[in-house]
């Protein structure tokens, strides 16, 4: 029997072979076993130096056809085998859409994120603007135009991550208020704002504190505004956060950038103002610090004194959260507990 002989009985018998394979494994040994290194089309090409030189590319030819042909049916038949597959799972493993699917948890905002979207609520309301600054700030901006210069003793009590000499990871978030102030024109109305924002000091993590945290500084620039109009402010912040159930105090105290300064503080939510070891005995709980603003601070950003004024004041989201919530650790608000929380769900 001729090598053409041979190929033309493997392509007849192969054919039948691959059409009766009921198993994707098995087509796959045929595959290998046919049109592999020591398959006998393989060998029969290997063969083609015995053949005289007139008849290899005629018998080149046919091997190549045959070998072709082969492939094309194993290819069809592996199709063929899929599909059946994909049938049977289909037919199988039917899905009940009627049953209850599995309940998915909706998510919230972080309760941080809850007391800011509050301020920014009540703010707005009032005409305010809610303005964003960089946390990568100049010195410039988020201390000597707040009127702490280079050798001001109260830098110290916000040492900071310095980048160069003149960059820093900002302290507060007051250097907003120096920017807007060089830029707003007070021909078309008074300045209204507030700034919320994280902020960085190199203080050691506590219950108490961290290196990273929130502030929002609010600033009212205009012809005519008094202290009055700050308590009446702080006032209704206080109220809205923590109900209409506390009182709010000022007491004097200093801040390089307002004079006169205050910190205010609320009727104690642990015991009514009675005095307990949460307030100290004092019936109070201090909460943020305010004041009129600085004559040098609207001069270095071009603003006349004499003939504007206005106040500002700096809260932490973070410690309104805490006193709101009775929560005794900052730091569980940055773990990612979602079981505690999940304690803080936003109502409404």
């Amino acid at each position: 029997m001729t090598l053409r002989d041979q190929l033309e009985k493997i392509r007849e018998e192969r054919k039948q072979s691959i059409h009766d394979v009921d198993d994707l494994k098995k087509l796959d040994d045929l595959r290998v076993q046919l049109l592999g290194k020591k398959g006998p089309i393989t060998q029969a090409l290997r063969s083609m130096k015995d053949l005289p030189a007139d008849e290899r590319p005629s018998f080149g030819q046919f091997a190549n056809k045959v070998r072709d042909e082969l492939k094309n049916a194993i290819d069809d038949r592996n199709g063929e085998l899929q599909q059946a597959a994909l049938n049977f799972k289909l037919q199988h493993e039917k899905i009940d859409v009627t049953l209850p699917g599995a309940p998915v948890m909706q998510g919230q905002p972080h309760v941080i994120q809850q007391i800011v979207d509050q301020l920014e609520d009540l703010f707005m309301g009032m005409g305010y603007q809610v303005l964003s600054g960089p946390e990568v700030e100049e010195d410039k901006y988020n201390f000597e135009m707040m009127n702490l210069p280079k050798d001001h003793p109260a830098r110290d009590m916000q040492d900071t991550f310095y980048i160069t000499k003149e960059i820093l990871m900002r302290t507060q978030t007051s250097p907003m208020q120096a920017r807007t102030l060089e830029k707003h024109d007070f021909s078309k109305g008074p300045l209204k704002m507030i700034s919320p924002g994280v902020v960085y000091r190199r203080d050691t993590d506590d219950p108490t504190h961290s290196h990273q945290f929130h502030q929002a500084e609010g600033l009212v620039i205009d012809k005519h505004i008094t202290m009055a109009d700050l308590k009446g402010t702080l006032e209704l912040v206080a109220h809205t956060l923590f109900g209409d159930r506390f009182d709010v105090r000022l007491r004097p105290s200093y801040f390089p950038f307002t004079e006169p300064s205050v910190e205010a503080d609320i009727t104690c939510f642990n015991c009514g103002g009675k005095g307990c070891s949460v307030c100290k005995h004092t019936g109070w709980i201090e909460v943020l610090g305010a004041g009129m603003v600085h004559p040098n601070v609207l001069k270095m950003a071009g603003v006349d004194p004499n003939v504007f004024g206005g106040f500002a004041f700096g809260l932490g989201p973070d410690r309104f959260a805490m006193l709101k919530y009775g929560v005794d650790d900052i730091r569980n608000f940055y773990l990612n507990d979602v079981r505690f929380l999940t304690q803080f769900a936003k109502k409404g």
